[in-house]
């Protein structure tokens, strides 16, 4: 019987709650047997200046998901090193997973910038994308021509489009709370706060 594996990336810098929720929804709803959470080295669009050492965001990582059979984190980008690019990522979870069907889980605030990725049509066939409403990215106001793929992906992706628990939370929030010598109590797990209390992260 093939496993059902959900794939979240990004540069959890820091993990947060709503991270957390996002991938539970995704894992209630698409029904998946684990969900993968893969730091990236080197966000390809997104200026890493802010961005805290890897092994501090895989630990942190870690030390959120500890306990929770359910997620697990993928070394696979940091691993590699470099721009972290999701096709080569699809790539190397096909070859490891082979008897694993992959779900890419977005935001649709994403939706838009799809058709920017690289080689996006073959990562397409590599994976099932599934969203989850942001704000401000309301799904039913995102046509099939403004997603600008080719026939049959516009379908087929915004099909697999859902609202889910909507939490406005975002690390860049985060940070900025942290530099401003604000409280992120209720923001990421305790564990996670007192790791970047311990190890003084983003507060410059």
């Amino acid at each position: 019987m093939r496993r059902r594996l959900g794939i979240l990336g990004g540069t959890f810098n820091p993990v947060h709650l709503a991270h957390l929720i996002l991938a539970q929804s995704a894992l209630e709803l698409h029904e998946l047997d684990r969900v993968l959470f893969v730091p990236c080295a080197v966000p390809p669009h997104k200026d890493g200046a802010s961005l805290a050492d890897a092994r501090h965001r895989l630990a942190m990582l870690q030390l959120a998901l500890e306990g929770d059979l359910r997620f697990e984190v993928d070394e696979i980008e940091l691993r590699r090193g470099g721009a972290s690019y999701s096709i080569d990522t699809a790539r190397a979870l096909h070859e490891k997973h082979r008897n694993a069907d992959l779900h890419f889980i977005i935001g649709s605030d994403t939706l838009l910038e799809l058709h920017s990725w690289r080689s996006i049509e073959t990562l397409l066939e590599l994976c099932t994308f599934v969203t989850f409403e942001r704000a401000g990215a309301k799904i039913d106001t995102i046509s099939e021509e403004a997603l600008r793929l080719p026939a049959p992906w516009p379908r087929r992706v915004l099909a697999k489009c859902a609202s889910g628990r909507q939490v406005d939370i975002s690390s860049s929030d985060i940070r900025h709370r942290i530099q401003e010598g604000l409280s992120i109590r209720y923001l990421v797990p305790d564990c996670v706060g007192m790791y970047i209390a311990e190890h003084n992260l983003y507060t410059v």
